[in-house]
């Protein structure tokens, strides 16, 4: 399955089993955009990641590492 921008609980699943020791509360946006392209099944434009998809992945990541 190829994960795309609007795929955000299915990211935050995949970041919260790949990054286990690390607490998505503190993620910058940076490293957080840089780790989504880098997973395997990523498939979409660099650019569509803004903001609000960060915080939205970020939400999700924060809520499934709960």
């Amino acid at each position: 399955m190829q994960l795309k921008w609007t795929d955000v609980q299915d990211i935050a699943i995949e970041l919260a089993e790949r990054k286990a020791g690390v607490d998505p509360r503190y993620v910058n946006f940076v490293d957080l955009h840089r780790w989504v392209l880098e997973l395997p099944d990523f498939a979409d434009e660099p650019g569509r990641g803004g903001e609000k998809v960060l915080e939205a992945i970020q939400a999700a990541w924060i809520e499934e590492a709960e």
